[in-house]
């Protein structure tokens, strides 16, 4: 029997729903040396990645997570440096001392915020 389409997008609905509730505070950083990475080594995980601050870390057991980052505001003077987008990244090195939560990559950092603000307020939630 299969499930009307309907259905399947209340299910969807309902879940993005429950991961934006389930979302946890933050701050993010950007860097833009990505090889070598902590969880990696000298093997390249591509550019829309994110470093785990000593706070997440655990020695290292978040290696390979996936997390969904929204940006949702400033941390200092940048009025307004959200672009309204949030990206998927994958925890790829450790950043200790960095910051912030999660150190992003540039990419990422650019996508979902003005990288003139340098650091900003996020929500992340690990899919």
């Amino acid at each position: 029997m299969a499930i009307p389409k309907n259905i399947i997008l209340i299910i969807v609905f309902v879940a993005t729903l429950f991961s934006i509730a389930l979302a946890t505070p933050g701050t993010a950083t950007f860097y833009t040396n990505y090889v070598p990475s902590a969880c990696y080594g000298s093997t390249p995980q591509g550019s829309i990645i994110a470093a785990a601050s000593d706070f997440l870390w655990d020695d290292g057991k978040i290696c390979g997570k996936i997390f969904n980052v929204t940006c949702t505001g400033p941390t200092n003077p940048v009025p307004h440096p959200c672009t309204g987008k949030s990206m998927v990244v994958k925890i790829v090195d450790h950043c200790p001392g960095c910051g912030g939560t999660l150190d992003l990559s540039k990419e990422v950092f650019s996508t979902i915020a003005n990288p003139i603000a340098g650091v900003i307020k996020i929500d992340y939630v690990q899919i």
